[in-house]
């Protein structure tokens, strides 16, 4: 019972426990075993959960073949996101056995690494992956997610480079040649010609789809760590209040006020946010490799008007790319077969035939550095306006950065989120608009974040004492 109080990061001992104590114990073992009791069916052989619909269409094809002619045989369970995690933790924390492999997405395994490196509920691979070979073939930074405390627990499913999509009808249109663009205050003063009412609708448009709220945090990652910012340096230390971190927010919010306006709240998996790009009210966007293959099939409209470029530098000469996303599969520690469950885990995740359907399939490149050169990475997309998307992508994949696997970055990013949009209503209350203007402001915010969630690491008592 003590695993779930981990959970809740309280500092509490076996004989430190009160009635009270003991009480929230029951209640947190009788939610799990509820949430267990929810039905997935179960076969013979390994069972394995994932969260994403597209990759579950691809695994469809790849594990009928498998299960035609090898063993063991593997059953697939489509599960949403609430209840992943759920599912997840529950059986983690009170040792009951779930499925035997389980793909999880970045946001949420933080919270697997919350206690003791021995309680984590997925097998340490860091051994197998070393001595088969495994760790020089692929992509160093794509461990980073999946790694705690030097250990690995999961093979990465990818590496979700990140590239700038552009109306390149309308810049072109325009004479504006965007992949000429270098920095990202190049890319403000180059683009903000365009801010007006280009639709004839007595509406301003805008060009970057990028916003301060909780829904463009992960953006906002992503945007910090390509600038050499973190939240958390790689030993788990706070990085929050910088003053890389500081001029990412300060840049942003300047460009969401005053007279300089380039940006406008066009949210992704969002029918508002599409049409806004469809009718060119928006006319920029991040785009990870991942995103490409949601695009395609949600905006299919815009096909032939986009094009990619690489993103611009936050200094002459600085990163090109960010990252944002991921999965990982992982093999539980209440498997009964870990040795299936590793062969099944490779198949999927190392197989060249897998790593080609990814990229067909959901445009994804793999993270498997020996395919890299293969021919269907430089197939033209028409969606794309002919440029080679998969070619282009890799040429970035080795420059994404190191991200934390910190159990409180998702807290940390909510902090900076909720910063970026005090500095922004800064911005519109005192008349203050541009980066040099909103410095102090920013550090101001970052600091009351990083207050907040050095509270919440000091209350674990399992991780407060780590490097």
């Amino acid at each position: 019972m003590l695993k779930w109080l981990r959970q809740f990061d309280l500092p509490v001992s076996r004989e430190s426990l009160s009635v009270g104590g003991w009480l929230i114990c029951a209640l947190a073992v009788a939610s799990s075993l509820g949430v267990l009791a929810w039905p997935i069916s179960r076969h013979e052989g390994l069972q394995m959960w994932i969260f994403s619909k597209p990759h579950g269409e691809m695994y469809d094809t790849a594990i009928e073949r498998w299960n035609q002619s090898n063993t063991p045989e593997i059953n697939l369970s489509l599960l949403s996101n609430e209840a992943m995690q759920q599912r997840m933790l529950a059986g983690f924390l009170s040792d009951t056995p779930s499925a035997d492999l389980i793909e999880v997405e970045r946001n949420f395994i933080p919270q697997v690494f919350t206690g003791p490196i021995e309680d984590v509920g997925f097998v340490d691979l860091t051994g197998r992956i070393k001595a088969e070979g495994i760790y020089d073939q692929i992509n160093k930074p794509s461990f980073a997610p999946w790694s705690s405390r030097g250990r690995i627990f999961g093979l990465p499913h990818d590496v979700h480079p990140m590239m700038l999509a552009y109306r390149a009808d309308v810049f072109e249109a325009a004479g504006i040649d965007l992949p000429s663009v270098r920095t990202w205050d190049e890319f403000a003063q180059v683009v903000r010609p365009l801010v007006g009412d280009r639709n004839g609708n007595d509406t301003t448009d805008y060009i970057i789809s990028m916003w301060a709220s909780g829904g463009f945090r992960d953006q906002l990652e992503a945007l910090i760590l390509q600038a050499g910012g973190a939240l958390f340096d790689e030993s788990g230390r706070m990085k929050i209040d910088t003053e890389v971190n500081a001029r990412v927010l300060a840049t942003l919010a300047s460009w969401m006020v005053g007279p300089d306006r380039i940006a406008v709240d066009a949210p992704e998996f969002d029918a508002t946010g599409n049409k806004m790009r469809l009718d060119g009210r928006v006319l920029v966007a991040l785009m990870p490799d991942w995103l490409c293959g949601v695009w395609q099939s949600n905006i299919p409209r815009l096909s032939g008007k986009l094009k990619l470029m690489p993103l611009p530098a936050w200094e002459p000469g600085g990163r090109r790319t960010s990252v944002w996303g991921g999965a990982m599969i992982g093999i539980t520690k209440t498997t009964n077969d870990p040795e299936g469950a590793w062969k099944v885990a490779k198949h999927l995740y190392l197989s060249e035939v897998l790593a080609e359907e990814l990229f067909v399939t959901n445009g994804i490149i793999s993270p498997v550095k020996s395919y890299w050169d293969r021919d269907f990475y430089d197939v033209p997309s028409d969606y794309f306006s002919g440029q080679p998307v998969g070619r282009m992508y890799i040429d970035l994949a080795p420059d994404i950065p190191i991200r934390t696997s910190s159990p409180f970055n998702t807290q940390a990013k909510d902090r900076v989120a909720n910063a970026l949009y005090r500095v922004k209503e800064y911005a519109l209350k005192t008349g203050r608009h541009t980066p040099e203007e909103l410095m102090d402001r920013a550090h101001l915010e970052l600091q009351k974040a990083e207050r907040i969630v050095k509270r919440q690491v000091e209350q674990n008592v399992f991780l407060r004492s780590e490097p």
